[in-house]
């Protein structure tokens, strides 16, 4: 009795063009990192022309077909106010001096306030801001902050501290089509960001959160809490 000769049965079809398909989505998403992580090691001595929270907005000017005008001048952290400084970081980020890239204690606190469900702020750090603001623009996705996470050690190795609060002050966000402290200060104040006193500096800083929503001149109990902060600082 003769043997049927066995037949080897190959991986389904879709099993072979799922793992190639696989396979170059992931060498993407590594190109992708490797340019981000190529760009913030360029952005040490290279002051960015745009970031995507400009890029973002232009589109969506453009796809509602408004007017858009866009103010931007990079300046050297020596030419903003050390108030201004002092302002956004009592603000946005009291421990970035210290911490290198993550506010763990914050993190817990927004984590259990979340479990709470009295979320009243947010736990993203200057360094993490400034990476979303450079390559995410303002969605939200758990996409995001992954990649984010893994280019702020990258950030903060770098770049350090002072080129770090250099390039956020310039790229953040300060109202529609305004960025940077220099535009911020021209345009709410009518002055350079060098000449920006405590109070006007704690009034623009307390729009950062929602720079499309809030003027700096309604913003007395927030300002009042952030000189507060700036005083317990050493500021």
């Amino acid at each position: 009795m003769t043997e049927l000769p066995t037949t080897q049965v190959g991986p389904p079809l879709r099993t072979r063009f799922l793992r190639p398909f696989i396979r170059w989505i992931v060498i993407g998403l590594g190109l992708l990192w490797s340019l981000a992580a190529l760009t913030l090691v360029a952005a040490r001595w290279i002051d960015p022309p745009t970031t995507a929270v400009h890029i973002q907005r232009r589109l969506q000017s453009w796809i509602r077909k408004k007017p858009y005008r866009e103010r931007y001048k990079f300046i050297p952290l020596s030419q903003i106010s050390p108030d201004l400084q002092h302002a956004v970081i009592a603000a946005e980020d009291a421990h970035f001096y210290q911490h290198h890239g993550f506010d763990w204690h914050e993190i817990q606190i927004a984590a259990e306030d979340d479990l709470e469900g009295d979320r009243t702020r947010g736990a993203s750090t200057i360094t993490q801001q400034l990476i979303k603001n450079l390559f995410f623009g303002t969605g939200r996705s758990f996409l995001r902050k992954g990649a984010e996470a893994t280019l702020v050690p990258v950030a903060e190795f770098v770049l350090g501290k002072q080129r770090i609060l250099e390039l956020y002050l310039n790229e953040v966000e300060w109202g529609p089509g305004i960025y940077g402290a220099d535009s911020a200060c021209r345009y709410y104040d009518g002055t350079a960001a060098r000449n920006i006193g405590r109070e006007q500096a704690a009034r623009l800083a307390a729009i950062l959160p929602a720079p499309l929503k809030r003027r700096p001149e309604r913003m007395n109990k927030y300002s009042t809490i952030i000189l507060q902060r700036m005083g317990q600082m050493g500021w």
